[in-house]
């Protein structure tokens, strides 16, 4: 465990602070770390990755003797990793290392309350830079749009890892809403043609798991005649070819403290948000409706304006003939 620290003065006592729990967390920030022993190909995506991750992202130029997997070092990199977090209030870590068993190793790292969470490794067997592909670019520090198009990605525990751990490295500050304009690029990730005996939900060898494909795409937004614009999408890169390797799940302890969600306020639960009130819903488009009771109304008393035909006799008697008095 890391020692406590305790501020000395009001600036440091304010950088603590900051750094502390919220209930809306701010964008997380990711460290790229390179191994003892990586190559051209790694150095290019881990590149790449740290361009999507712009603004957010925190290189280690030189070369770190860290292996996250191994039993013999595995208490040792795990210290560094928290030292690292500690000190850069980072959360996330890439991982970059390649050997003759392993070539071309990319691993995920995510951290919580200054620990280790979980961890990924994937193997790149395909990559194309954003160098290679002279389209337009996004916007550094923009908030993508991800998709993921495999079933396994909400069935597969492997794969929901996966999806978990991208969407917590891409998925940026919290926003309320956004500018349709401010949707500049799209991280779309699918797999390979599902075999037979992956359709179940347990877990399975690496060896057996299907491809892994990560495309990047800009997108256009282009007159349709209608409210709704058409979308067009142009590659930007990287495109990357991955398989799933070594991996380590969260401890359910830990999770459970990680998933954990602040109470609501009051006027979060007026909203819809909380516990379902008496007579108020929220309907499918996130409106609260309410239902009012009221007191039977007498009708007989309601003050209308009405024409001299409509008058009740007994009210206004009728005014007798001429004709009738003579007589």
């Amino acid at each position: 465990m890391l020692r406590t620290v305790k501020p000395k003065n009001a600036r440091s006592k304010r950088v603590m602070d900051s750094r502390m729990p919220k209930e809306i967390e701010d964008e997380r920030t990711a460290i790229f770390v390179k191994g003892t022993h990586t190559g051209e190909v790694v150095n290019n995506v881990m590149k790449d990755l740290m361009a999507l991750k712009r603004s957010a992202a925190i290189a280690f130029n030189k070369k770190n003797d860290i292996h996250p997997f191994d039993t013999a070092s595995a208490s040792t990199s795990t210290a560094s990793l928290e030292f690292w977090s500690s000190k850069n209030d980072a959360s996330l870590f890439l991982i970059g290392q390649s050997n003759k068993k392993r070539p071309n190793g990319l691993t995920f790292v995510r951290m919580y309350d200054g620990r280790v969470l979980d961890m990924l490794e994937v193997g790149v067997e395909g990559c194309v830079t954003l160098a290679e592909l002279k389209t337009p670019k996004s916007t550094p520090g923009h908030k993508p749009m991800m998709h993921f198009a495999s079933e396994l990605f909400n069935t597969h525990p492997r794969f929901m890892q996966l999806k978990s751990m991208l969407m917590s490295f891409f998925n940026g500050e919290q926003v309320d809403e956004i500018c349709l304009s401010g949707l500049e690029h799209v991280i779309s990730v699918s797999c390979a043609p599902t075999p037979p005996s992956l359709n179940s939900t347990t877990d399975s060898p690496s060896s057996s798991l299907p491809k892994v494909h990560i495309r990047t795409f800009t997108t256009r937004l282009l007159a349709s005649g209608t409210k709704v614009p058409r979308v067009e999408l142009t590659p930007m890169g990287p495109s990357l070819d991955l398989v799933l390797r070594r991996h380590e799940p969260a401890d359910a302890e830990m999770l459970k403290q990680a998933m954990k969600r602040p109470k609501l306020k009051k006027k979060e639960i007026e909203s819809g948000l909380g516990k379902k009130r008496k007579n108020m819903q929220v309907d499918e488009m996130g409106d609260l409706r309410g239902r009012v009771h009221v007191g039977t109304q007498d009708l007989s008393k309601l003050q209308t304006r009405k024409m001299k035909g409509l008058k009740d006799d007994d009210e206004h008697p009728r005014k007798r003939s001429k004709t009738t008095t003579e007589s």
